[in-house]
């Protein structure tokens, strides 16, 4: 089956993709790009539309203060290092979700916000903005989503370091569908 111009196209973009994790350069990554990539990229699957999800967007201005307090939830000898790693970044945004207490429908919340997520990664590419989701420790902490508002019910799924890049990093080869893909043969 060969593809059309417009899913070549969104193919290209699928694999040119790639987590910028350093290398920012200094250009402001404004609020309202953010929000217009959100805007898109909402558009994920949501299972019951239940549309699992929320923003926290920390800013160029905000970042120092905020890097600062999540650090300080760390032991005092890697509060410098966390300091200096969550200023790396332009902007951070941390995603939220709803975190029922049904495990099938938790499944289902965190499949659509990893697609979501997934939407804002290759809309900011396409708009030559590096994203790298992390997973980090202090998502976990219960100091940092006090930090965020969080609350009981919420799950932090990531803070997405995100900036503006002068050299994407090399592509890195996959696993050939062939050695992953089998038939079922009853």
């Amino acid at each position: 089956m060969e593809l059309t111009k417009q899913q070549s196209q969104l193919a290209q973009v699928i694999r040119e993709r790639r987590a910028i994790k350093k290398g920012y350069n200094n250009n402001e990554v404004k609020e309202e790009l953010i929000k217009d990539l959100l805007d898109h990229a909402i558009w994920a699957p949501t299972h019951g539309m239940r549309q699992p999800w929320r923003f926290i967007f920390i800013g160029q201005d905000q970042k120092p203060s905020f890097a600062k307090k999540v650090a300080a939830t760390y032991p005092e000898e890697r509060q410098e290092n966390r300091e200096a790693y969550l200023n790396e970044p332009n902007a951070i945004l941390v995603v939220v979700m709803d975190e029922p207490e049904n495990q099938k429908q938790w499944d289902e919340n965190y499949g659509a916000v990893s697609c979501m997520i997934q939407n804002f990664w290759l809309l900011a590419w396409e708009q030559k903005l590096g994203v790298v989701w992390k997973t980090n420790p202090h998502i976990y902490d219960p100091k940092v989503k006090e930090i965020l508002d969080v609350g009981e019910h919420e799950k932090i799924v990531g803070f997405l370091h995100m900036g503006y890049f002068d050299e994407a990093p090399a592509e890195k080869d996959r696993v050939a569908i062939a050695d992953k893909f089998y038939t079922y043969q009853g």
